[in-house]
């Protein structure tokens, strides 16, 4: 929907700022130093000038470069879903797991499901599966061979 101006939200008029101090020449601002537009500058400016103070205190390491430049960078190189062995079985239905049998173990192909590496995080039941991925890593290999499963590299 459309943005509201500000003057048209619901609080009360009695409350607002600009109802009291009528009348009340200065509104608080003192007599000696008027009320200015913006002494500070607006936003963020000065950060590196007349508040480095507060920068450097609050928000170490705002200015500045890290790292190398990557011209031209292709996302698509990099595109890599990943899954937790704690969540593979997700993938498959409940039935799959509870008819697997060692003769019989069930298929998760995660590349179908978009899911391109399977990393090694939780606990695999003991049921052997088979589990085709483009990549896994180390430690996900070894709990799905302790398990009785195998790993199928497919691109």
């Amino acid at each position: 929907g459309a943005c509201l101006p500000w003057c048209w939200t619901t609080m009360p008029t009695h409350l607002r700022k600009h109802r009291k101090k009528r009348g009340h020449r200065t509104v608080g601002y003192g007599r000696v130093g008027q009320h200015r537009k913006h002494p500070a500058g607006r936003g963020n400016a000065g950060g590196q000038h007349h508040h480095r103070i507060m920068m450097d205190k609050y928000h170490p390491g705002y200015f500045g470069k890290v790292g190398m430049r990557y011209f031209h960078k292709t996302k698509a190189q990099f595109f890599c879903p990943t899954i937790n062995l704690d969540k593979l079985w997700t993938l498959v239905p409940e039935e799959a797991r509870k008819q697997a049998t060692a003769s019989n173990a069930p298929v998760i192909d995660c590349i179908s499901k978009g899911i391109f590496k399977v990393l090694g995080k939780g606990q695999l039941p003991e049921v052997p599966v088979i589990v085709k991925a483009k990549y896994f890593s180390k430690l996900a290999e070894q709990k799905i061979k302790d398990a009785g499963g195998e790993c199928v590299l497919s691109a």
